[in-house]
């Protein structure tokens, strides 16, 4: 990387920090540190929102699952509208009229201590995996593809946001999220418009879309049915929406940014305006990743994006196999080439010769794909530990490879930037609930405000610490994205399903939904273990409405079986 790219990555990032802890100067207080002083405006909650979502996962993955599989990832957001919107008309004015710190004191106010206790224990188990995952998957990636070591990124990822997570709290990390947010949305915008720049003089915006249509990367809806299809409209509306619901609703990554907000209107306000905006977003990363796919087909990639691999191939006795497979990879992306440019020369769309030269285009880009098989298949052979999936690497690979010196540097920014955002939400997150849900409700409950301030600093260096270690030990996933909402999405259904209950069947007691919770979490846990052996094929965000829908009906079969009965619950505000 050039010295402008190293300049442009440190000052980026310097700035990001010092400005969140200037605009936070010193926090003397626990609901200082943990909730700010609740006088946030609603852009910069709508965009604190967006950017603990979008992790640097988003960021490596989302382009590079729209590399090899198209735009159809995009329905996974239908949902998120109708979530939002839900979420503020029923569950935003009953979170500010108990002025809770995090939604799960709200559970014990309705039902019952043990109930609240289960909730937010569920919470700390997935959130404090998915920092981990945060941090890693950045980290991993960007430690291949330049060459760093890996436990020095994931270290200087996870000490910059430990330190201003600590020395600011939760006022800090919206801070800093606001900026990172305009940055990263500044450098994905910058990055398509250098990859249009970068296309062959003949191919424009229009060609490139017909290049893409043509091998089925247009692929936004598809209504088809299926409950094994991960990525399709009725699991977008459906099982997203259930998603969004518990993301947004339950977990306290995301409860604690609006609940940041200076009243309930601004709060409303945040959330609808990430509903508005976040769809749009996603889409355009994935457009991003559709791009770097038709600069591909005109600049030759690599035969496997993954560098760290390949080097191990050619130093092993498969080095002649990769050879012989890399000049079959060369003849076949010469002739797809050839094809391309006769393909965007056919003025006339529906004619025979067009219908051809597509024809000629998918079968070459077939053999592409069966070469880059393969290649996986030796590497696979050569080390059984090593992960053969590449596409998580495909957007650093271009940035990395082809962007201008500087560009660079602000492009890894982006990726680092969205690697602390989200992973500074959810440390504060996780102080949050097990200071106000664990330490001070269970063991410490009349300490001065001083020592609660200290323990919630210790807590969020503990989660920090945490996160790194299972950083340091996380092995990659078939797909970083998918990996963190596969994670959510066996606890999110059981959390959001204790949620609905509460707010919709006044008459269920705690006792009920309590025994119905755990049912419904083993049983989520249940069927993704049978999904992992085989035994049945469901996709995983339809475990979001299963667990959720669980839990409710199992609870209304208690009620009415008159099993676990218990009288009102005490009101419990701490």
């Amino acid at each position: 990387m050039a010295t402008l790219d190293w300049i442009v990555l440190s000052m980026t990032l310097t700035f990001i920090v010092v400005y969140g802890i200037w605009k936070t100067k010193a926090v003397d207080t626990m609901k200082g540190f943990l909730m700010g002083e609740r006088d946030l405006k609603w852009w910069t909650i709508g965009l604190s929102i967006m950017a603990t979502q979008a992790s640097a996962i988003t960021f490596l993955s989302t382009p590079g699952q729209a590399y090899t599989d198209g735009m159809r990832f995009a329905q996974f957001y239908i949902g998120l509208p109708i979530a939002m919107v839900i979420l503020a008309v029923f569950v935003l004015p009953i979170y500010y009229r108990l002025n809770v710190f995090t939604a799960y004191q709200y559970l014990e106010n309705r039902f019952d201590l043990k109930t609240r206790v289960f909730a937010a224990l569920l919470f700390l188990v997935q959130r404090g995996l998915a920092a981990g995952i945060t941090i890693y998957a950045p980290a991993i990636i960007l430690s291949s593809i330049m060459g760093w070591s890996l436990s020095w990124t994931v270290l200087i990822i996870g000490a910059i946001v430990i330190f201003y997570t600590v020395m600011g709290g939760s006022k800090a990390v919206s801070q800093t999220q606001q900026s990172q947010m305009i940055i990263i949305l500044s450098g994905m915008a910058l990055a398509f418009i250098i990859i249009l720049y970068k296309l062959p003089e003949n191919i424009d915006l229009s060609n490139a879309m017909t290049i893409a249509g043509g091998l089925e990367k247009l692929n936004v809806l598809d209504f088809e049915f299926s409950w094994d299809n991960r990525y399709n409209f009725w699991s977008g509306i459906f099982g997203g929406t259930f998603l969004f619901l518990s993301y947004f609703g339950t977990d306290q990554s995301q409860v604690q940014r609006y609940l940041s907000g200076k009243s309930l209107t601004e709060s409303r306000l945040g959330l609808l305006f990430n509903g508005l905006l976040k769809v749009p977003m996603q889409f355009m990363v994935l457009f991003v990743g559709l791009m770097v796919f038709v600069f591909f087909q005109f600049s030759k990639p690599p035969i496997h994006f993954n560098n760290v691999n390949l080097d191990e191939l050619r130093t092993s006795k498969y080095e002649g196999e990769l050879a012989q497979l890399q000049s079959n990879y060369d003849d076949v992306f010469d002739a797809k080439k050839i094809a391309m440019n006769e393909l965007v020369a056919v003025e006339d769309k529906g004619s025979q010769q067009f219908i051809t030269a597509k024809t000629k285009i998918q079968s070459l880009h077939a053999q592409e794909n069966e070469i880059r098989t393969s290649v996986k298949g030796l590497i696979e052979q050569n080390n059984p530990s090593a992960e053969t999936n590449d596409k998580d690497y495909v957007f650093v690979n271009f940035v990395v490879n082809y962007l201008p010196k500087g560009i660079v540097g602000l492009l890894l920014a982006v990726i680092f930037s969205a690697a602390m955002s989200s992973t500074s939400s959810e440390l504060n997150a996780l102080a949050t609930t097990s200071m106000i849900d664990f330490y001070r409700r269970l063991y410490r409950k009349d300490e001065e405000d001083k020592h609660y301030l200290k323990v919630s600093k210790l807590l969020t260096v503990f989660w920090g610490l945490l996160a790194l270690a299972f950083a340091a030990f996380a092995s990659l996933f078939d797909n970083l994205i998918q990996a963190v909402n596969i994670i959510g999405s066996l606890f999110y259904g059981s959390i959001l399903g204790i949620f609905v209950v509460a707010f919709f069947l006044k008459k269920i007691g705690g006792t009920q939904v309590f025994i119905a919770a755990v049912i419904a979490e083993l049983l989520v846990l249940s069927i993704f273990a049978g999904v992992h052996l085989e035994v049945f094929n469901i996709a995983y965000l339809w475990l979001n409405a299963i667990g959720c829908l669980l839990v409710v009906f199992i609870a209304l079969g208690l009620y009415y079986a008159n099993i676990g009965k218990q009288g009102p619950p005490k009101i419990h505000y701490e």
